[in-house]
């Protein structure tokens, strides 16, 4: 079942990308006491992810920490190396790069795909959510090979 606005996270593992290496820690902490935007991509590295989607959300940091989000997070079906490359590459420090290396989260929260035709295997729809303290507040899942739904700005429009 995919999870819908109101929803409590589920509670699982994920594990955020550090400069001082892979941090471990469950999604009840890490979205206990804030508010995030969340962006989920199918995969570090590849086009849209690339060129568009973690580009709108690096240059809208300022504008959504302005209306009142504490931290803004990628998360996507790679592990926590991989997240950090492409987060010290096209990323910022504005954003928390979240490695699902298991898929267990996309899992959770019933918004995988089958990227199998792509070579890539079991992967996360893209999507973006903003989370109250572990609490869905909006949700924009893309229809499959769309990018606008899940962008910064349309999260903006939703604040």
């Amino acid at each position: 079942m995919t999870i819908s606005v109101g929803d409590r996270i589920p509670d699982v593992p994920i594990t955020i990308a550090t400069a001082d290496g892979p941090e471990q820690t469950t999604t009840s902490e890490y979205f206990g006491g804030r508010r995030v935007a969340l962006f989920a991509v199918p995969g570090a590295f590849t086009p849209t992810c690339s060129a568009r989607h973690l580009p709108s959300y690096v240059e809208r940091s300022g504008e959504l920490k302005g209306k009142g989000v504490d931290e803004i997070a990628c998360i996507s079906v790679n592990d926590a190396f991989v997240m950090s490359a492409w987060g010290q590459r096209d990323g910022s420090r504005d954003i928390t790069m979240i490695a699902d290396g298991n898929g267990a989260f996309a899992e959770a929260v019933g918004l995988t795909m089958d990227g199998s035709k792509f070579g890539m295997g079991k992967r996360s729809q893209r999507y973006s959510m903003l989370v109250n303290d572990g609490v869905v507040e909006q949700l924009n899942v893309e229809a499959p090979g769309e990018y606008r739904a899940s962008s910064a700005e349309t999260l903006l429009e939703q604040l």
